[in-house]
């Protein structure tokens, strides 16, 4: 790589000769201000907050789209530089909501934090528009256009990073808007509700419905038996509410501040995420042994079967008819818990605790109800349940360890798995491959599916016959993948899909802050989790041959089918509705 020699702030450096000064300046100890930048996304250089000033140049520049060049001298601090900084966000903040302390963002916003930074504490000129409507018409995002700053960066995350096309920049100058089409509400327009748009946007201008009330008033209820369950990825996310490392694997602390928040009992969807494996396992088996639609692709990303209902529904016969593990959770602590406990299924508030915004929207899908009751009533993204901590006062990283509860807290390495792009293909094969063949598995990771490449294959030997298998990553992957089936380009007989860039880790309802590096230390500490379980192979739960011994008697059973495999919808001419 070749390098140069440039003065920053009267120092001279050494840089890659293709950094942008922005980049140069981080690499040494200078953080320039920017509103429009992020790191996994292209520069956009119209936010107009990280501009400085190089000799020579009469305009100030934007530091994120002009590259360094041999004998450059750059100031990022000089009078001129400061004031020009300062009057672009006072120029935001004066068309900007004042509701910094009832704002969801508040402690988190971007904005807010630059405000800070700068010393702003007046805010000259007047705002130029009436109050705009928020869009609060799906049961899962909220837009709120008022406080929207137009820095393009949702734009981008959901026409380039995952190709679904939902918001897009209208008009122009001081009209600028970011909407749906036509000023359409979410709930008019295919939005698959995956809220990376929300992980991607600096302020409050989209955010997930806050449900953390609702779950205050059932615990508060003492006819309500209140049941928590816990995703596979939030135990590597949730300690970075609290400031702790990216990556920090924190699962037994997290049980223990579930309990401090009142639930009655405290499960695990990693229970669940291995009987996702022993269904869809064993549906694998079952379609290649007769003559079954292949190659057949996960179901367990809410916002991936979103897409291929709006986008791809001649494709649904591929679909696992597995739900979820969120789902499949709900419907046996409808039942099967009921019946272990003497508790009524009626009297049972199941609340999941998701990195995924469109778990809210599976949850309420009118086929997930095969309890006899809507199956999971409500769900928190990571970052609500890093609220609902707060908001008790609860010390989370001075927490002692605790277990889950049983019988539906157990779980393996394989359900750690699914918290990652490659894990539910992973999960399946070291389950599938000691069904078919008889033997025991003695190395259980599959490498050619872990990674962060967008798409991955790999080639699998199950006695004597290969069996050729693809993962994906984000929709505008998932996209890719589709139309290789169509065109029979890819000969697989399993796919999976996550509908978020690196799988659940990466959901829309993480920490803010997420970025493919962040992504890549969650991975880490997912494989990590794994490697450290004492039981790493689903069929191997005790808890899960219980299951099925006294309750549900065998995989793809007459009872089984009926809670745990559901049926999807031809939504191409349907909203997101």
């Amino acid at each position: 790589m070749q390098t140069v020699q440039i003065n920053l702030n009267g120092r001279d450096v050494v840089v890659n000769e293709d950094l942008s000064i922005l980049e140069a300046a981080k690499a040494n100890g200078i953080r320039i201000p920017s509103l429009c930048n992020h790191t996994d996304q292209d520069v956009k250089a119209n936010c107009r907050v990280c501009v400085v000033e190089v000799e020579g140049v009469r305009n100030l520049v934007a530091s994120c789209s002009t590259k360094v060049a041999e004998g450059m001298k750059i100031r990022t601090d000089s009078p001129r530089v400061r004031s020009a900084v300062r009057t672009v966000v006072e120029l935001i903040l004066a068309d900007h909501p004042q509701e910094c302390l009832t704002c969801i963002r508040n402690g988190t916003c971007e904005l807010q934090e630059l405000s800070q930074r700068l010393g702003i504490s007046n805010v000259r000129g007047r705002k130029r528009h009436d109050k705009l409507p928020i869009d609060d018409s799906t049961n899962v995002l909220v837009r709120d256009p008022n406080k929207c700053i137009k820095c393009g960066r949702c734009v981008e995350a959901c026409n380039n990073i995952q190709q679904v096309g939902i918001l897009f920049t209208h008009y122009r100058s001081t009209d600028v808007q970011i909407t749906p089409e036509y000023g359409k509400s979410l709930s008019e327009v295919a939005c698959v509700l995956c809220g990376q748009c929300v992980l991607a946007c600096p302020v409050g201008a989209i955010y997930e419905k806050d449900n953390t009330a609702e779950v205050w008033d059932v615990i508060g209820d003492p006819k309500k038996h209140v049941v928590v369950q816990v995703a596979p990825a939030v135990r590597v996310s949730i300690a970075e509410e609290f400031g702790m490392p990216p990556g920090s694997i924190s699962t037994l602390k997290m049980f223990s501040a579930l309990r401090m928040l009142g639930f009655d009992r405290v499960f695990d969807t990693n229970f669940s995420a291995d009987l996702t494996i022993m269904e869809e396992g064993n549906e694998l088996l079952h379609r290649i042994q007769n003559g079954g639609v292949l190659p057949m692709i996960t179901s367990c990303s809410p916002g991936w079967i979103k897409y291929i209902e709006h986008y791809y529904p001649e494709m649904l016969p591929h679909v696992s008819s597995c739900k979820s593990p969120q789902q499949m959770f709900g419907a046996v602590a409808k039942t099967y818990y009921a019946e272990k406990s003497g508790v009524p299924a009626e009297d049972i508030c199941v609340v999941s605790i998701m990195p995924c915004t469109a778990k809210k929207y599976e949850a309420a899908r009118p086929e997930m109800n095969d309890s006899g009751f809507q199956d999971v009533d409500i769900v928190l993204t990571t970052r609500e349940f890093g609220r609902m901590i707060k908001q008790a006062g609860i010390e989370f990283d001075d927490l002692p360890d605790s277990e889950p509860d049983s019988p539906l807290g157990k779980s393996t390495g394989a359900a750690a798995l699914f918290g990652a792009t490659g894990g539910v293909m992973e999960a399946a094969l070291r389950t599938v491959y000691e069904v078919v063949t008889g033997e025991t598995l003695e190395k259980m990771e599959f490498e050619d599916v872990r990674g962060f490449e967008g798409i991955k294959s790999a080639s699998v030997n199950l006695a004597g016959q290969n069996v050729n298998v693809a993962v994906s990553h984000g929709l505008s992957n998932a996209k890719q993948m589709m139309e290789m089936i169509k065109s029979g380009e890819g000969d697989y007989t399993f796919i999976e899909v996550m509908c978020c860039p690196g799988g659940c880790i990466g959901g829309g309802g993480q920490p803010y802050g997420t970025t493919t590096d962040i992504r890549k230390k969650r991975i880490e500490s997912i494989y990590e989790v794994d490697r450290n379980m004492p039981i790493r192979k689903s069929h191997e739960n005790p808890e899960i041959k219980e299951i099925y011994e006294y309750f549900l008697i065998a995989p793809l059973g007459e009872k089984s089918h009926k809670l745990l495999h559901t049926k999807y919808t031809d939504r191409k001419n349907l909203t997101a509705k």
